[in-house]
């Protein structure tokens, strides 16, 4: 899962980060710029309340991906949306803690469609099901085949009709999805990336279902980047420097082996760390407290790498990058 190489650009020195692959090519700023090929609604301009919306595979994915970005967005008044394309039915127990939990192991679905809830709540946001049957995650050598009527297999325009309909609906500014890996080969964030990406150019079609709605055009979609190289390499970096064990030692010559995409847009979300932390540990199936996610402490995020990294993939806009602010060209 690698990508091109682009030119460096300044991470902000207050961060303690490394300079990172922060501005595009030329080639990459090109696809940024909107291709049309059909009439489109226009942008809305200068918006009494900004909308975002993000579009996630299963529970658990808003809350380790963007959540801090969403809850600050949401204590400055915008109206985020989390629209949540399955239910998770074929995930895992990942808790050890909870492996041998009755409840979760009779109805997985329902557990984690609480912990959503409560996630939900944290965060402040609004959360849409799609209603999708989750894919589950194949293993194996062969890889089996994917269940019948799981989300990855329906034809991504049908999917994303719904997808549409939510977006001329809801209207946001700005939609956040996965890159065309799903940020890791699951087939359910691969196909939510599809979905996205239709949904971003059906919805600003005039002329394509009408009967789902006036037509809107979102003005930018971004990839969520999670745990970007450069991020690891700050957090050693600064471990290194104050004496501090590094939990990844093991894993660093992976991170500085991978190449780095793009990062167009770094959200400072210093001050939600711990409501982000909160939102993900309501999954308390998903996420092990010991595990990955928490083996950092949040006072060396805030010092080495405050901020959560997005590309962004096309805007109707004008945009002038990097970016600290998804909705950039937007605000009144």
């Amino acid at each position: 899962m690698t990508t091109g190489r682009y030119r460096a650009g300044v991470a902000p020195e207050d961060a303690g980060v490394p300079k990172a692959a922060l501005a595009p090519s030329d080639e990459t700023f090109k696809a940024l710029l909107n291709h049309g090929g059909h009439p489109e609604a226009e942008v809305e301009k200068n918006p009494c309340r900004l909308r975002l919306m993000a579009v996630h595979a299963h529970p658990d994915d808003e809350s380790s991906k963007g959540a801090g970005t969403m809850a600050r967005y949401v204590d400055e008044g915008a109206e985020v949306t989390v629209v949540t394309c399955t239910g998770g039915e074929r995930g895992d127990i990942l808790n050890p803690r909870l492996k041998d939990d009755p409840e979760a192991n009779a109805d997985l679905s329902a557990v984690r469609h609480r912990e959503m809830d409560r996630a939900r709540e944290i965060l402040g946001i609004n959360q849409v099901w799609l209603g999708y049957v989750d894919s589950g995650l194949p293993e194996g050598d062969p890889l089996p085949a994917l269940p019948d009527g799981c989300f990855a297999l329906i034809d991504p325009e049908e999917a994303a009709r719904p997808l549409v309909k939510l977006v001329r609906e809801l209207r946001p500014h700005v939609m956040l999805t996965y890159d065309e890996n799903g940020g890791y080969p699951h087939p359910d964030h691969i196909h939510s990336h599809r979905i996205s990406m239709l949904a971003y150019e059906l919805a600003a079609d005039p002329s394509y279902m009408p009967e789902l709605g006036e037509p809107w055009a979102v003005a930018k979609i971004y990839y969520q980047l999670l745990f970007p190289p450069a991020q690891m390499i700050a957090y050693a970096r600064y471990m290194r420097e104050h004496g501090l064990d590094n939990p990844f030692e093991a894993q660093m010559e992976y991170f500085e082996g991978l190449d780095q995409r793009p990062i167009t847009t770094r959200v400072n979300v210093s001050r939600y760390l711990d409501v982000r932390d909160a939102a993900l540990l309501a999954h308390a199936t998903q996420v092990d407290p010991d595990g990955f996610f928490f083996a950092v402490s949040n006072e060396i995020k805030r010092e080495a790498w405050p901020t959560e990294d997005f590309q962004l993939r096309h805007s109707r806009i004008g945009v002038t990058l990097p970016e600290s602010d998804l909705f950039e060209g937007i605000r009144q």
